[in-house]
């Protein structure tokens, strides 16, 4: 198959369109940037606002993966119309596109899909038009939610890296092993699955081939582990990790929750329902194992390179 990847060049869609390589499918990328250096597979410049862009790509390709979007919980609560205009426009015409060519689809949705901020709202308007599409206009798109998907490259946010949105997992491990306090909103006493984003390329892909047969599932996949962890106890296996390659202990600080999060809450997966894809919960990465593969590739390959503020102490290298 030629399968379109929205938001492929972003940290879940590389290992898409790398798991889609592995099963002999080939990728197309829709960007709006083009594309980017190194780049591997096709890419299709446009952007997901813009219908006929993504008419374009679906003319193209036997089905699309739809994963772009605008990101964010704190980052999109002042200003919320990117995210809504982007993700809700972004997400008709996919399922617009798909409608009229009669393409097998995948949406990615979001695992605190509950929760009131700016995308996490607009992504479940998102799946539940996905719904609505599929019993009134006869598509075949299967919703997936993941939670905190975490691996090697996912950008850092400032001041380790350029990322715009603050994710766990490379703010934790940047903090270690650079030897500051890592900070925690809530103190990280919130429940929130993490999930080898391997896994998760492999549920979305998964998740496509079985549209293609023409399956619609009735519930929507949810691609998470079997064990839940605390977002605290994730962190301490990271510091542990840390120590266990040379580096000094660190301290974990806590901060206020931040806006459109709750205190206490619990964003979980039932993996039980990877089953209707044909993966085996038992078979996803343990977080023990994914986490140290990803220390090791920040250790790697950011070291000295990370930016951080002039007087401040700069990473030091394990002995």
């Amino acid at each position: 198959m030629k399968v379109g990847v929205t938001g492929g060049n972003g940290f879940i869609g590389r290992y898409v369109c790398e798991e889609l390589v592995d099963r002999g499918h080939e990728p197309i990328v829709l960007d709006h940037r083009g594309k980017s250096s190194g780049q591997e597979y096709e890419v299709m410049l446009g952007d997901i606002r813009d219908s006929i862009a993504m008419v374009e790509l679906a003319a193209h390709c036997d089905g699309i993966i739809h994963l772009a979007a605008v990101l964010g919980t704190q980052e999109t609560i002042l200003n919320p119309r990117p995210s809504a205009e982007t993700n809700l426009v972004g997400g008709l015409n996919f399922l617009e596109a798909v409608a009229q060519y009669d393409l097998p689809g995948v949406n990615i949705a979001v695992g605190n899909h509950w929760m009131n901020n700016s995308y996490s709202i607009s992504k479940s308007a998102v799946e539940r038009f996905v719904h609505m599409f599929n019993a009134d206009r006869g598509t075949r798109v299967n919703n997936v939610r993941v939670v905190n998907a975490y691996g090697p490259r996912q950008a850092a946010a400032a001041p380790f890296g350029s990322g715009k949105v603050r994710k766990i997992t490379p703010a934790v491990i940047c903090r270690a092993l650079a030897g500051w306090p890592v900070e925690l909103y809530g103190g990280g006493r919130q429940i929130s699955d993490m999930v080898w984003v391997g896994d998760v390329a492999r549920a979305l892909v998964s998740a496509l081939e079985v549209a293609d047969h023409g399956e619609v599932l009735d519930r929507v996949v949810e691609v998470g582990p079997v064990e839940s962890s605390s977002i605290r106890s994730v962190a301490e296996l990271i510091i542990e990790l840390c120590v266990e390659r040379g580096y000094s202990p660190v301290p974990i600080e806590d901060l206020p929750m931040r806006p459109g999060e709750q205190a206490g809450a619990v964003v979980n997966a039932d993996p039980e329902t990877l089953r209707g894809v044909g993966i085996d919960p038992a078979s996803l990465t343990s977080l023990r194992d994914g986490m140290a593969r990803t220390v090791n590739w920040f250790i790697e390959h950011q070291g000295v390179h990370w930016s951080v503020p002039e007087g401040e102490r700069l990473l030091r290298t394990a002995n």
